[in-house]
C-alpha cells in the first residue's frame, strides 16, 4: 500500500512500525511544519523528526520505498496552516499519486473522504495524563519544586511564612531526564482536560494543570532547560483570618477598592482565593484577572487572562460583563494600576493583589499613577499579609482640614487619612505640601524623640525655599511647633531676609511657620572649616525634588540646572549621576534598574535630593 501521511500521522510515530507499505511519499509540506514547530521548542515538532529519522532507517532495511515528494510551503501558506492550507498541499499530493491519506486527525480524515480520497484514520495513542512525572517530587508540605539540567533537584517546603529552599534529591539531573521531564509536563497539558497551556514563546512554555503553575525554561532563553513548579499548599476560607466578621461586612455593604498585599510567598493569593469564594458564595459576580491563571477558585469563578497581550483589552470585555467583583492578580507596572483604577472608577468592585513590604507602601504605589485626590475612590481598603495571617487593615477616606502638625487654618487642603481599622486612629496622612506629595506617618516612631514625619518635612521644606536663595550652606533646627531658626553664611543672610523682611516674610506665610534666620558661626553644632548637612554630617546637601512618573519615564524636574552634572540621593543615600538635559530635567527610562530603584525611593516616602557634583 502506498502511503501519504500528514504532520499528525508523522507526530504519531507509527508509519515506520507498519510492515504493510510498498512506497511512503513524504510531503515537504510535512518537513517545513515538523521543522517550524520544532524551531519554536515545541515538543511536538521533535517528536516527528525523530519518526522520520526512523523512516530513513526501516527504508535503508527495505521495509519500504521512501520518497519525499512536493514543495516547500510559502510562508504565507505556513501562517495559514491552521486554516487547512498546509492540509490541502498533503491531500493534493495524495491524490496525484493515487495514495491512500494517513492522518490522525479526524477533521483531515473528513475531508479527504469528501474529496474522494482513500483515508485511513489512525486514532492517535493516548497516555495517562492523570499525574505529571514531577509530581514525585510533592509532599503537603512542598510549594515548589525547582529543576534543572546539571543541578540537583530542590524545592521550597515548609509553611507559609515559614518556607526553607533546600535540596531534596542526590545527583544532578542530566539533560535527557530534565527534556523528559519537560515532554512530560507540556504532553500532557495539551491533552488532558486538566491543563492547558498559558503562554508558549520560544524558549519559555508556562502550564497550568490542576492547581499547578509549572514554567518550562529551554536554551537560549535559559542557560539550561530548567522546569519550575509552583502549587498553592493551604487553602482557606475568610473565617481562617483575623477581622473575617468586619471584612465580610465591609466588601458586602457596597462594591470596595481593596489592596491586598505583602511579600512574596507572605499568602496574599491565598487569601484573595478565600475573599473571592465567600463573595461568590454571598450572591456577587466574581471574575479574576490573571496572567497566568493560577488562583484556586471555583467554577462559577470565571478566570480571565490578557486579551489581545494587555489587560486594558480584558478589562474592557469585562465591563461588558459587568461584575460585582474583579480580582486582580497582580497589580505591577503602571498599566495594571491604571486599569485597575479605569475599572474601579466605572463602578466594579475590585480587590487587587500588590506585592509590598509595608501596608503603607501598597497604598503608596498608586502615588503618581492615579490623580492624588481620586485615591480613595479607587482604594478605600489596605490589606496587609504576614506569615499567611491578616496583619494590617487600614480603611482610607478623604477629609478637607488642617494637616496633623500644621497650626495655620489657611494651610487646609484635601488630605487623604488612612485609620488603622483596629483601632480608629489616625496611622497616615497624605496631601500635597509645597507642590511635593508628602506620606506623615502620624506616631512617635522609634526611640521616644525621634523627628517626626511633619517635622522632617517642615524642614526640609524650609530647606528648599532657603537653598533656593542663598549660594552658601543651610542649616534648619526646628525650635517649636511652628517655629524654626535658619542659619546661613553671613554673606547670604541679606538676600535671605529681603528687603525690609519681605522675603523671609513670604517664606513664612507660604509654609505657615516663624522663622528666625541667624549666621553659621551661631549655631550650636558649627564648624568653621566644614560642609555639611543640617545634622553635622558630611554629605552634600541637595535640592528636594519630586520625580515625575510617565509611561515611559521617571522624570526630575531640574530648571536652572541644564547641563550640570548632578547626585541623585533617597534619604542622603547615593543612587546615581546624571547630566541635567537642556530642557532643565534628568529622564530614567522606566524597566531600568535605575529607575525601578528610584521608584521604589518614591513609593516609600523616602525624600528625593539632587546636588550639583
Amino acid at each position: 500500500m502506498d502511503v501519504v501521511p500528514d504532520t499528525s500521522a508523522v507526530i504519531d510515530g507509527r508509519v515506520s512500525e507498519r510492515d504493510d507499505l510498498g512506497t511512503v511519499y513524504v510531503p515537504e509540506a510535512v518537513v517545513a511544519e515538523l521543522e517550524s514547530q520544532a524551531n519554536a521548542g515545541r515538543d511536538a515538532g521533535w517528536s516527528g523528526l525523530e519518526e522520520l529519522q526512523r523512516l530513513v532507517e526501516r527504508a535503508d532495511e527495505g521495509a519500504f520505498t521512501l520518497e519525499y515528494v512536493g514543495r516547500r510551503p510559502t510562508s504565507g501558506e505556513m501562517e495559514g496552516a491552521g486554516e487547512g492550507d498546509i492540509d490541502a498541499l498533503i491531500r493534493d499530493l495524495a491524490a496525484e499519486r493515487d495514495a491512500t491519506l494517513l492522518t490522525s486527525d479526524v477533521v483531515q480524515a473528513e475531508v479527504g473522504r469528501a474529496t474522494g480520497l482513500t483515508v485511513e484514520y489512525v486514532e492517535p495513542e493516548t497516555e495517562d495524563t492523570s499525574r505529571l512525572a514531577v509530581e514525585e517530587f510533592l509532599d503537603e508540605q512542598t510549594m515548589s519544586v525547582h529543576l534543572k539540567t546539571g543541578v540537583a533537584p530542590m524545592a521550597k517546603r515548609g509553611e507559609i511564612g515559614d518556607m526553607h529552599y533546600e535540596t531534596i534529591g542526590d545527583d544532578p539531573l542530566t539533560e535527557a531526564e530534565m527534556a523528559e521531564y519537560a515532554h512530560d509536563v507540556e504532553s500532557k497539558a495539551r491533552a488532558s482536560s486538566e491543563g492547558f497551556i498559558e503562554l508558549e514563546q520560544p524558549g519559555m512554555t508556562i502550564v497550568q494543570f490542576r492547581d499547578m503553575r509549572i514554567a518550562v525554561a529551554r536554551p537560549p532563553f535559559s542557560d539550561g532547560i530548567e522546569v519550575t513548579l509552583v502549587r498553592p499548599i493551604v487553602k482557606t476560607d475568610l473565617d481562617d483570618y483575623e477581622f473575617a466578621d468586619e471584612l465580610r461586612e465591609r466588601v458586602t455593604e457596597r462594591q470596595r477598592g481593596v489592596l491586598i498585599s505583602g511579600a512574596p510567598g507572605a499568602g496574599k493569593s491565598t487569601f484573595a482565593q478565600a475573599v473571592a469564594e465567600f463573595l461568590a458564595d454571598s450572591d456577587f459576580a466574581v471574575k479574576t484577572m490573571e496572567k497566568p491563571r493560577d488562583l484556586q477558585v471555583g467554577p462559577n469563578i470565571t478566570q480571565y487572562t490578557e486579551l489581545g497581550g494587555s489587560m486594558e483589552n480584558t478589562a474592557d470585555s469585562l465591563l461588558m460583563v459587568r461584575p460585582d467583583y474583579t480580582i486582580y492578580d497582580e497589580v505591577r507596572k503602571t498599566s495594571d494600576f491604571e486599569t485597575f483604577a479605569d475599572m474601579r472608577l466605572a463602578g466594579v468592585g475590585m480587590i487587587g493583589v500588590v506585592h509590598a513590604t509595608r501596608a503603607i507602601d501598597a497604598l503608596q504605589r498608586l502615588v503618581g499613577r492615579v490623580e492624588l485626590g481620586m485615591i480613595p475612590q479607587v482604594v478605600d481598603t489596605v490589606v496587609y499579609i504576614e506569615a499567611g495571617e491578616v496583619d494590617t487593615v487600614y480603611d482610607v477616606r478623604t477629609e478637607v482640614k488642617v494637616p496633623h502638625g500644621l497650626v495655620e487654618e489657611d494651610l487646609a487642603r484635601p488630605v487623604i487619612v488612612i485609620d488603622d481599622f483596629e483601632t480608629g486612629e489616625p496611622a497616615y496622612e497624605i496631601y500635597t505640601f509645597n507642590r511635593q506629595v508628602v506620606t506623615v506617618p502620624l506616631d512617635e516612631g522609634e526611640g521616644g524623640t525621634p523627628e517626626s514625619g511633619v517635622d522632617r518635612i517642615a524642614r526640609q521644606e524650609i530647606e528648599r525655599e532657603i537653598k533656593s536663595i542663598a549660594h552658601g550652606r543651610v542649616e534648619v533646627e526646628l525650635t517649636g511647633s511652628s517655629s524654626a531658626a535658619v542659619y546661613v553664611s553671613e554673606n547670604d543672610i541679606s538676600s535671605v531676609i529681603g528687603k525690609g523682611g519681605g522675603r523671609i516674610s513670604d517664606i513664612e506665610d507660604r509654609l505657615g511657620l516663624d522663622i528666625d534666620v541667624r549666621t553659621l558661626d551661631e549655631h550650636p553644632g558649627h564648624n568653621a572649616g566644614g560642609t555639611g548637612d543640617a545634622s553635622g554630617g558630611g554629605s552634600t546637601q541637595g535640592e528636594i525634588v519630586q520625580p515625575e512618573i510617565t509611561s515611559r519615564h521617571v522624570v526630575i524636574p531640574l530648571e536652572g540646572h541644564q547641563g550640570e552634572t548632578v547626585e541623585v540621593q533617597a534619604d542622603g543615600e547615593y543612587l546615581f549621576t546624571a547630566t541635567v538635559s537642556r530642557g532643565g530635567e534628568v529622564q530614567v527610562s522606566r524597566g531600568s534598574a535605575i529607575a525601578e530603584e528610584l521608584e521604589m525611593a518614591v513609593d516609600r516616602g523616602r525624600t528625593i535630593t539632587v546636588a550639583p557634583q
